[in-house]
């Protein structure tokens, strides 16, 4: 099995620091390493993890990134459309997406969730990857296609 990471590059620290969990989650599953696909923010989060879908090439996609909340309402619009499109995706295909996106008020509280430990989001993205692929396959569930 082979799987994927789409990562939002807008905050660099913290997409690396999500990579790297993430690959501790596929490397303790003894699945190795996830193929890492940039994307420049979360808003392209949906389409890269549509284009890892359909591609075949994938058993689940981990999407990682980081909206930190500003002065104006993008923040909101970023989120809920990356939310939106990562979960339309999953539905569609059938190829489990995780959404491993921080959606935090400060840079602090980001930091505090790409660590390790308890708060590790890129290892919990790739965690719920592979659980949703074991629970797909253990009832025998096809991926599905447009």
């Amino acid at each position: 099995m082979s799987y994927a990471i789409a990562v939002a590059r807008f905050y660099e620290e913290l997409a690396d620091r999500l990579i790297a969990g993430a690959q501790r989650a596929f490397a303790d599953a003894g699945e190795g390493e996830a193929d890492v696909f940039d994307v420049p923010g979360a808003f392209e989060l949906p389409p890269a993890a549509l284009y890892l879908a359909e591609s075949g090439r994938y058993e689940g996609v981990a999407c990682l990134g980081a909206v930190i909340r500003g002065e104006t309402d993008h923040y909101v619009y970023v989120c809920n459309e990356a939310a939106r499109g990562i979960q339309d995706v999953q539905l569609r295909t059938g190829v489990p997406c995780a959404f491993g996106v921080l959606t935090v008020d400060t840079m602090e509280q980001a930091l505090a969730r790409t660590g390790g430990g308890k708060r590790d989001t890129g290892y919990h993205a790739g965690e719920a990857v592979l659980r949703l692929v074991a629970i797909r396959d253990s009832v025998g569930g096809p991926r599905r296609r447009r």
